[in-house]
Order: C-alpha cells, then structure tokens, then sequence
C-alpha cells in the first residue's frame, strides 16, 4: 500500500525527480543519471503501472487521489501530495492534469529481440523534437506497426513531453536505438525487411506502389529540417513519397508518418 506523504514546502528534498520539468537539458541529465523517467496525467500514468514499470514515487494534488487510488494501492512507493499551486513552484509549470509520477527506466533491449515478431516497422532518423516523436509512435501503435527504432541522436521516447503526445503507447510500443547507424538499413534489409524512404528523391514512387505486396517493411524517416541523409536515402531498397497537391511539397514528419502507417497497414 502507497505511503501518502503531505508536503507543504515546495523545497523538500524528497521532490527532486520532479523539479524543473521545463528545463530539457537539465532533465536530460538528471533522468539519464537516477535512471527515472516521469508520466504525467492519470491516464499516462495508469498506462505506465500497468505497463509494469517500477514506480519511484508520486505526486499530486488531493482531488486526484480518488482517481489513482487502485493504482496506488499496487505499490509501496511515497506518494506526494500537496496543493497545485505548490506543485507548480516545484515543476516550473500548472500540472494541469493533476498527477505525476516518477518512474524507473529499463535497460533497452536489443534489436532483434525488438524486431522478433515484427512485420511493420518506423525506423527514425535524427527526429529531435519530443513531441514528433511521441505522435509517431502513437500513430505507429494504432495503425498497427509493431516495433519503432531510432538512431542515435533522435529524441527520447521516454521524455515526459514524448510520453504524453503519445498517450502512453511508448510503454506498449517495442523499440529501442539502432547501435550502429552508417549500417542500420542494409541490417534491416538482411533481416528481410524491405526499407522504404519516405523522401523527395527524383526516383521516389508513391507509397502505395512502394509498398504493395511487401511481406515485412520498415518505413524510414527522416529530421524534422532536412529529411532523411543522403546516406540513409540511397541505402533504402525503395524511395516513396505521399502524392499532394501542386504548390505543396511536404507534411509534417508526425503527420507524414500517420498517412504513410495507414497506408502500409493496409498493403
């Protein structure tokens, strides 16, 4: 059974993991350190419990303890309670969803355990905005992709702003980082999936065409500014790109992604 704690100081120490929820590079550095990460809202943080990650602790104001309470009561982990307005000094925000909780993160499996059973894969290149991230694996969970892999320098899944675009499908979703970049498509292609861009490139076909027929593919895309590199362009087995109107050259990768997963899914 969960420990309520009533905190009135918005300085206690017992509230580290939740300071300075604004500062990127500071959490960065802390989550990465204690080896935490943070869900925020009753529903993302039920997800994440009953996804079976350890919970470090929580924190909310009273009239959310009703809500949680049968989560509460599956761990013996403190849970802070205090008024919203003191909970804003201590994350540097109006958590206006209520509750949060601080979670531990697992070591991230490897990429044939991720991909074992997979069919439909998102493979990530240099996506850095947590936000496109947490909506892609989102629409990859829904449209029914199977596992998601990211390069090395795309943004963390597990960040509290990805965890919450995503509705919690990063807790369900398998993924994990590609070790080694320079070679990750060719692997993929070994593997037996056929790797289709997502791109501008002059021989790029539409999606449709690209993949129809494919027994097991993985859609690749690229950053935010510049697209797929041209390294990771010209090592996929296929080019394609969603067909739009003239004037119109391009989406958003979230939004090009949830056209492209639709379309895939029913290749």
């Amino acid at each position: 059974m969960v420990a309520i704690q009533e905190i009135s100081d918005p300085a206690d120490p017992r509230l580290a993991d939740y300071r300075d929820l604004r500062d990127v590079q500071m959490r960065k550095h802390l989550e990465a350190e204690h080896g935490l990460f943070l869900a925020e809202g009753e529903k993302v943080v039920r997800r994440a419990v009953e996804a079976g990650f350890t919970p470090r602790s929580f924190l909310m104001a009273p009239r959310w303890l009703e809500g949680l309470a049968d989560v509460l009561a599956t761990t013996d982990a403190p849970c802070y309670v205090m008024p919203e307005s003191l909970a804003e000094e201590v994350t540097g925000f109006h958590v206006h969803r209520g509750a949060l909780a601080s979670l531990e993160r697992r070591p991230l499996p490897s990429v044939s355990t991720v991909l074992e059973r997979a069919r439909s894969v998102l493979v990530l290149e240099d996506i850095i905005d947590h936000t496109n991230v947490g909506a892609i694996l989102r629409s990859g969970a829904a449209l029914g992709f199977d596992a998601v892999l990211l390069a090395p320098r795309c943004a963390d899944p597990l960040y509290r702003r990805s965890i919450k675009v995503a509705m919690g499908a990063v807790f369900t979703m398998p993924w994990t980082r590609l070790p080694d970049w320079h070679d990750a498509l060719p692997s993929l292609s070994a593997a037996g999936f056929t790797t289709v861009a997502l791109t501008l490139a002059d021989d790029a076909v539409p999606v449709e065409q690209a993949v129809a027929g494919l027994d097991k593919v993985a859609l690749v895309l690229g950053s935010e500014g510049h697209g797929l590199s041209p390294h990771w362009e010209q090592s996929a087995d296929r080019r394609a790109i969603i067909p739009m109107r003239e004037g119109i050259d391009s989406l958003n990768v979230a939004a090009a992604t949830a056209v492209a997963c639709y379309v895939t899914a029913r290749r």
